[in-house]
């Protein structure tokens, strides 16, 4: 699996998560049985390193996203503002352009070019910090 490949299945398990109450080892169980997807290191550090760091990361989303309360941000935007934000905080060996770059693509693919614009704006700020 590539990384781009992981970053995605990374990025399916997050927003799963914002619907389901189970544990995250289950819902990484159930991906793993109905979607044959095999985890890696990649999507094991992220997925369950987003929901270690969930308030911290909603935290840098709030003060980077001018005028929204993070209840106003779609889910899909927000699992992938969660994912980018943890790359850029926590996996050094990712360029931060990279996690920009490939967050604005999982929007353009899963949400909006409006959300893709959206997300793009406050990964900058997030950068710039």
């Amino acid at each position: 699996m590539t990384r781009k490949q992981a970053r995605e299945e990374a990025f399916i398990l997050v927003f799963e998560k914002q619907f389901n109450e189970d544990s995250l080892e289950n819902i990484m169980e159930l991906a793993v049985e109905v979607r044959d997807i095999t985890p890696d290191d990649y999507i094991n550090k992220v997925f369950f390193g987003v929901y270690e760091h969930i308030d911290e990361l909603d935290g840098i989303i709030s003060s980077n996203a001018i005028g929204w309360k993070i209840g106003r941000i779609s889910k899909t935007s927000l699992a992938i503002l969660r994912l980018a934000v943890f790359e850029i905080k926590y996996m050094e060996d990712i360029p931060q352009s990279v996690s920009i770059n490939e967050a604005v693509e999982l929007c353009k693919k899963y949400a909006t070019k409006e959300d893709a614009s959206f997300v793009n704006g406050i990964l900058a700020s997030v950068v710039k910090q």
